[in-house]
């Protein structure tokens, strides 16, 4: 088992976390990024960015690259591996991957985002991987010429849903309320796209398929209480996000619903353990706020180490 040393480790590689690391090694600490996937995390699975100041149209993954090259140019390194457990003993914390690292340090910053929400109905699990995704950058290709179903109502679903028209013959978008959620400008978009059709008031009760594939999904309209099927190859599903903070149960820094309480400086109730970006308990999970919430921990950061000697 290796155990290595550093000033701040950082536990995951999006855009807030990546920020951290820019702020913190400019700072001449020695930092780094923990994450069990590739650098840039849902920005690899998000086609198009067209809400983050300073680029008209960006992909995601495009932006991670350029995001990694300047959190690493003051020296920030990146390891892979998933946190199992932190163990906070006074200023030292400890920090275990199911690698076998473990990585000390006397500042952990918490950066591990969220994660989409299960529907939890029959078939969903089953088809998992063979009809049913949360992702259509990464599985949208494989649906050409099908009818498709998108299920939520926020900016996602309606953007994902867009997407997922230049691959689809049709998309269907499933709503449980009588209303989009998504900002004005998507609904527009969606409106105006002649692939695209809604249905509200209705929850997706299951997931059908065969022995290969989904086929279709069954419905519950809540407001007449009419039971229906949708015919379909596939099920993309947007009903919102949990936060990625099981190995932290045990430190005291979780709300009632998971989510990673601290101030307006990222602080948490632990001294030397912040927590940023969409892990956070906060209004707005964007990149813009990740990055933001990234920049005050890399000052408050240092100014903490500062303290410390």
């Amino acid at each position: 088992m290796a155990e290595k040393k550093y000033d701040v480790v950082i536990i995951g590689a999006g855009p807030g976390g990546m920020t951290t690391a820019l702020y913190a090694s400019r700072a001449n600490l020695k930092v780094v990024m923990l994450d069990r996937g590739s650098f840039g995390g849902n920005l690899n699975n998000t086609a198009s960015i067209v809400n983050y100041s300073g680029f008209k149209d960006i992909q995601g993954p495009e932006l991670a690259e350029k995001m990694y090259q300047g959190a690493t140019q003051f020296g920030a390194e990146y390891a892979y591996g998933t946190v199992t457990k932190i163990e906070a003993d006074g200023q030292q914390k400890k920090v275990t991957t199911d690698m076998g690292d473990t990585f000390i340090a006397p500042v952990v910053v918490i950066a591990t985002g969220s994660d989409h929400r299960k529907l939890g109905v029959p078939g969903e699990e089953e088809f998992s991987g063979r009809g049913v995704s949360y992702c259509a950058v990464c599985d949208g290709a494989f649906f050409k010429g099908k009818h498709l179903v998108v299920v939520g109502g926020g900016d996602s679903a309606v953007e994902e849903g867009i997407y997922l028209t230049q691959f689809a013959s049709k998309v269907t978008v499933v709503v449980r309320r009588d209303v989009l959620r998504a900002q004005p400008m998507l609904q527009d978009e969606a409106e105006k796209n002649e692939k695209m059709e809604f249905v509200f008031n209705t929850n997706v009760t299951e997931i059908l398929g065969d022995d290969v594939k989904v086929t279709g999904v069954k419905t519950h309209n809540n407001k007449t209480g009419e039971d229906g099927k949708i015919s379909a190859a596939g099920a993309f599903i947007y009903v919102g996000t949990v936060p990625m903070t099981a190995p932290f149960k045990g430190l005291g820094v979780l709300d009632d619903q998971g989510w990673v309480k601290t101030d307006n400086e990222m602080k948490t109730s632990i001294p030397g353990i912040f927590a940023i970006g969409d892990v956070r308990e906060t209004p707005l999970r964007q990149i813009a706020t990740a990055v933001g919430d990234g920049a005050i921990a890399g000052q408050e950061v240092y100014q903490y180490i500062k303290g410390l000697n």
